[in-house]
């Protein structure tokens, strides 16, 4: 973005001065009236101050990030594990409830990692949601139910509590692994596979191709499909609702595959009319049958 400079004036400073009533800093009483002078200038400086930020007054790329982070609410945006990874106030604030049910996600540092997604998990797995990891709308509601419980409580873990991750991820750098969509609308969830499998463990030897052909030099390839019956003479695992199934079904395909590269075609059902959402939750399952698979 380019910088705003003290003087400035328009929405952008507005949507400044909003965020940072919000943070509790004094504007005056002109309040937020799209002026960048003042008394909007020194609450720019004091909020780059407890930063840690360059106290220069002026909002350019790393204030203006650090106050968008900095005024998310639990409940904003959907929550996942990806890279780069989310980060915010709504993600501490998730992580703080999650460590006060007892659901540990390591020390609460506003960023969600493994250890986040796993802890989403496990709470999703207690109140009998769909453990796919995602803090949407549904695990939100379910979080502020509780609110009671966890609001103003010391979000440190007791000395038993451990962290970890979700999946044994460790096992997605022992071999070159390719990722094709079969057809474009397949695309959005192959691209989700790799991102959250780089997202699961930076090792992770997971790429997205795009060529034209099946010869690929890997060890695993893995083509995505909403429409199973266009392709002929390979080996088709449905991914289903069970990644534990959806495992067993891959290392079964696995065994039956030429060892040089095993190609498999995975079946991730109709995209139609699917969300965000919905195309993550199978990405999400693909990578822990995957994981399962191969460990």
């Amino acid at each position: 973005m380019k910088p705003i400079l003290p003087g400035g004036r328009g929405s952008a400073v507005e949507d400044i001065q909003r965020r940072l009533l919000r943070l509790g800093y004094d504007l005056g009483p002109t309040g937020v009236d799209g002026v960048f002078l003042g008394k909007t200038r020194d609450a720019v400086i004091a909020f780059q101050r407890s930063g840690g930020l360059s106290e220069d007054g002026v909002v350019g790329d790393e204030t203006w990030a650090a106050l968008v982070d900095a005024t998310f609410t639990l409940g904003d945006r959907m929550l996942y594990l990806r890279v780069p990874y989310f980060h915010g106030s709504d993600v501490r604030v998730l992580q703080e409830a999650l460590n006060v049910l007892g659901f540990w996600t390591g020390t609460p540092d506003g960023i969600f990692g493994p250890y986040s997604e796993r802890a989403v998990r496990e709470f999703q797995r207690s109140i009998g949601h769909p453990e796919d990891g995602i803090a949407g709308l549904e695990t939100v509601r379910a979080l502020f139910s509780l609110r009671h419980v966890w609001e103003g409580k010391d979000p440190h873990t007791p000395a038993v509590a451990t962290a970890t991750p979700s999946r044994r991820a460790e096992v997605l750098e022992g071999l070159e692994i390719s990722i094709r969509a079969a057809e474009p609308d397949a695309s959005d969830v192959a691209e989700r596979v790799v991102n959250l499998a780089s997202a699961a463990h930076p090792g992770a030897r997971v790429r997205l191709v795009r060529e034209v052909g099946w010869e690929e030099p890997a060890d695993v390839l893995l083509v995505l499909t909403a429409e199973p019956e266009a392709v002929e003479n390979l080996a088709v695992v449905q991914l289903g609702e069970d990644s534990a199934g959806a495992g067993a079904r891959l290392m079964t395909a696995f065994a039956l595959t030429d060892e040089d590269c095993r190609i498999v075609v995975v079946d991730i059902g109709d995209l139609v009319g699917t969300d965000e959402r919905e195309r993550q939750r199978r990405a999400v399952r693909l990578v822990d049958a995957l994981c399962s698979a191969l460990a």
